[in-house]
């Protein structure tokens, strides 16, 4: 698989078989992508990865949690405007409605949510924090390195959904992990697994903004 078919494939897959993720593959990736760009060659993330007991573990502590108060980081920004929203919601109207759930139906909306707490499935589930004393920068860093971690995924035929949805539950995460609160943020999971792309869950339609519309070509 070349790049270009990775960044195309690449989509929040949000259904897995149930197939285990060798250890000796996702070593090879995460060894990968430790060349991911990085200012200062700073390198500021951290992780773990749990399968198993372990992962099992943990999700039965956090469907039995609440989210923290306050949250470790607001995902959606306090001033957000109309044009963003829109987005939002339209990829919000294609996920619902490719799995028949209306608008007006709480309760599916509210299971399906709660989907997010046992990563849809998916058979390994990657948690990412780094020290606090970190800038908008190293998050910037920390971005890079799970994109070069979701297209060797892909390029190993394997499939992932960010999840910043459990950063509602960065406190409880951090303590099953033994790390620091006090001086680690936690910013997301990663779903690792073989997903099931033929679920509408995961085949629904995504749109994005038109090229000449984001970036300006100047001088050419």
């Amino acid at each position: 698989m070349n790049v270009t078919d990775a960044v195309l494939s690449r989509r929040s897959v949000r259904s897995y078989e149930d197939k285990p993720v060798p250890l000796e593959l996702l070593r090879q990736i995460m060894d990968t992508a430790r060349w991911s760009p990085s200012g200062c060659n700073f390198q500021p993330w951290e992780a773990t990865i749990l399968t198993g007991a372990p992962l099992a573990a943990l999700q039965d502590k956090l469907m039995a949690a609440k989210p923290q108060q306050p949250e470790e980081y607001a995902v959606t920004p306090a001033a957000i405007t109309a044009p963003y929203l829109a987005r939002l919601h339209e990829l919000g109207k294609a996920m619902y409605g490719a799995q028949g759930i209306e608008r007006s139906d709480a309760e599916r909306r509210a299971d399906f949510v709660r989907q997010n707490t046992l990563s849809f499935g998916a058979p390994a589930l990657l948690l990412t924090y780094f020290p606090r004393f970190m800038g908008a920068a190293q998050w910037s860093d920390i971005g890079m390195w799970l994109q070069s971690i979701m297209l060797l995924l892909r390029e190993a035929g394997l499939d992932s959904c960010p999840q910043e949805y459990l950063s509602l539950h960065a406190k409880l995460i951090k303590d099953h992990l033994g790390v620091d609160d006090e001086n680690h943020i936690f910013f997301c999971g990663l779903a690792i697994g073989y997903g099931q792309r033929d679920l509408p869950v995961n085949g629904f339609a995504r749109n994005r903004v038109p090229l000449d519309e984001q970036v300006r070509f100047v001088g050419f």
